[in-house]
């Protein structure tokens, strides 16, 4: 039996809130968990919490200090990858330090502040041949897998226009002015960087809408707003798109939404026919097709051959499902499923054998590089008040 991957942390100390996630996803299946941990940019405190973490792990107190160690560790103590979960301003150096010490890397989105860090980030990881996976946890639930094979099977013809939307609304008031943290750094541009609710939750919307189509955004004719006074960054975000198959698509996202939680949806209508997921309800999918009832398919409740899906659905698909239809999975489920392919791809390359990376199981280091230059072409175009502006090159 393969030993357990080893993980360590990169940020989560001081009530961070997507480590505890993130954290029972890894010891989810047994074949990972978390060994070691820099929690907190103080050292001291850092130190602290890896004390006070629920179960034992080793504290660093810094994540230099953590992968400068871990080469001087016995081969089966050292890290397969690390998990990097703080502010958008500390993922690039750890990033770049882990890659080149050769530990793999999970890096929270956004990816990292501009566009040239990201191209260097991609460069290093092509270069090195070091598996690196974003965090676009959406991405993780079995629907949105079956909705991609849907839509990319052209089971709903062409995509002529897509939806794609991330609706809160915990930042209608300016919260960050009473400290609390996960308010604080969200909203400050020398942490967060050019945009607050785009890069924090437009990104989402962003990568669902190419995960599931296959499709790239090409051109954006972007509105970055800000309601709340005296906050520094976007917290309404609203940005039209051309794709690259010619279709139309709107990818909007706002926090200052009230009673809104975290409704993450997507609706893509094609020339046969049309397709609906919501996040807080990632067990359905729900198609419309002319001049019949709509189809309402529940994950591990789908039979192939049924006069819409094909015969020939992918075993590999089918046989995803961890729990039987009727059990809820939920968001601790599809980080598990992240970081479960995740595992995959860097065994083999410790193995020295062949991983794909491909985008069809996590977003790539190159996903996070869209994400960036999504960002700064938008950052363009609401300055110049919404024109059309093109999208970079793909690096």
């Amino acid at each position: 039996m393969a030993r357990p991957l080893k993980v360590g942390l990169v940020g989560g100390g001081k009530g961070a809130f997507i480590v505890h996630a993130h954290q029972k996803a890894i010891h989810f299946d047994g074949t990972r968990r978390v060994v070691a941990g820099a929690l907190y940019p103080e050292p001291k405190i850092a130190l602290e919490e890896a004390a006070a973490w629920p179960y034992p792990i080793r504290g660093y107190g810094s994540y230099g200090e953590m992968i400068e160690a871990n080469a001087s560790l016995p081969a089966d103590e050292r890290l397969d990858y690390i998990l990097i979960v703080t502010p958008n301003h500390v993922h690039y150096d750890p990033a770049m330090k882990a890659m080149k010490a050769g530990i793999a890397v999970f890096c929270e989105k956004p990816l990292c502040l501009t566009l040239k860090e990201a191209s260097a980030l991609v460069k290093t990881s092509r270069k090195l041949g070091v598996p690196f996976a974003v965090a676009h946890t959406y991405l993780g639930h079995w629907t949105t897998r079956l909705s991609r094979y849907i839509v990319q099977r052209g089971l709903l013809g062409d995509v002529r226009w897509v939806d794609s939307s991330y609706n809160q609304g915990w930042l209608a008031t300016r919260l960050e002015a009473t400290g609390q943290q996960q308010a604080t750094w969200r909203v400050d541009p020398k942490r967060a960087g050019g945009s607050g609710c785009g890069g924090d939750i437009g990104t989402h919307a962003l990568m669902q809408l190419r995960y599931v189509t296959g499709l790239d955004v090409t051109h954006v004719a972007a509105q970055m707003e800000t309601f709340v006074a005296g906050r520094l960054l976007d917290d309404h975000f609203t940005v039209y798109c051309k794709l690259s198959n010619g279709g139309r698509a709107l990818v909007r996202a706002s926090q200052i939404c009230i009673g809104f939680k975290n409704e993450l949806g997507i609706d893509i209508a094609g020339t046969k026919g049309s397709l609906r997921w919501r996040q807080e309800e990632p067990e359905r999918i729900t198609i419309h097709l002319p001049n019949q009832p709509d189809r309402v398919y529940w994950r591990g409740a789908v039979t192939p051959g049924d006069g819409f899906l094909p015969k020939d659905l992918p075993a590999e698909l089918m046989a995803e499902p961890t729990i039987p239809s009727g059990h809820p999975e939920g968001f601790h489920d599809a980080f598990a499923r992240l970081h479960r392919d995740f595992e995959r791809d860097v065994r083999a390359w410790k193995a020295g054998r062949p991983f794909t990376s491909d985008g069809s199981k996590y977003a790539k280091v190159e996903d996070g590089w869209t994400g960036i230059a999504f960002l700064d072409t938008c950052l363009k175009s609401s300055r110049r008040k919404g024109a059309w502006t093109a999208m970079p090159k793909t690096i």
